[in-house]
């Protein structure tokens, strides 16, 4: 496994601190009509979980961190929560009617995790993609990247298969500590030193504490694009 992928239930409770939820309008653009089974693949601590089970759906988690499916189980009792990777998911055929897969899939061997996601799925099911992207347009979201760094992601389904794509601008409001913890659950951060990883903590609070479209407030509006695919399969 790539030690970014594998780095995050190190940080769990701060992810699920930290990062934003979806905009409904991307998850009404992802989910076909009716009441689809839903698998959450790469689940993490359950943010798109929680949303789809908000809508009434039967929803499964699966992820390969035990410290993120411990933290999703704690906020997400009801929800099944399972080990598991999209080359390897702990379901039998035919299981869901959809497969939702937020900020993960970059870290994806497509090859292997396609023919496993069909298998899962009913005939004609739904493979849905979603990533929140920071929208770096914005001087001091800009300034934030540039001190916390980008990690190379790939967020192209990388399937020969005919995917539809869209994408939705929001804005998510942080409060400072809130923002302490979106930088701390990224891989690259909880992946350095300790002191190092201070650091650029302590360069984030210079920013909150300097920059004139944050300075003296008590929440920032963050803003995203979230990028979206869907395709049918089968």
């Amino acid at each position: 496994m790539d030690p970014h992928a594998g780095s995050f239930g190190e940080a769990a409770d701060a992810y699920e601190r930290g990062r934003p939820a979806y905009p409904h309008k991307a998850l009404d653009w992802l989910l076909p009509g009716g009441e689809p089974r839903v698998l959450d693949l790469g689940a993490g601590t359950g943010k798109l979980s929680r949303q789809v089970r908000e809508r009434g759906l039967d929803v499964v988690a699966v992820d390969p961190s035990d410290g993120m499916l411990a933290e999703l189980r704690r906020v997400l009792p009801d929800v099944p929560a399972m080990l598991g990777s999209a080359e390897s998911i702990p379901l039998p055929d035919n299981a869901v009617d959809v497969v939702l897969v937020a900020q993960a899939w970059h870290w994806v061997d497509p090859a292997r995790a396609l023919p496993e996601i069909a298998r899962v799925l009913t005939p004609g099911g739904r493979l849905g993609l979603i990533w929140n992207v920071r929208d770096e347009r914005s001087d001091w979201v800009r300034r934030l990247g540039a001190i916390i760094g980008s990690e190379p992601m790939d967020r192209s389904p990388r399937l020969d298969v005919a995917f539809e794509t869209t994408s939705f601008e929001w804005t998510h409001t942080v409060a400072p500590d809130v923002l302490q913890d979106l930088v701390a659950s990224r891989s690259r951060i909880i992946l350095m030193p300790a002191d190092e990883r201070a650091a650029v903590l302590a360069q984030v609070r210079q920013l909150t504490a300097t920059h004139p479209a944050l300075l003296g407030r008590g929440s920032y509006e963050l803003p995203y694009v979230t990028e979206c695919a869907r395709a049918t399969l089968g």
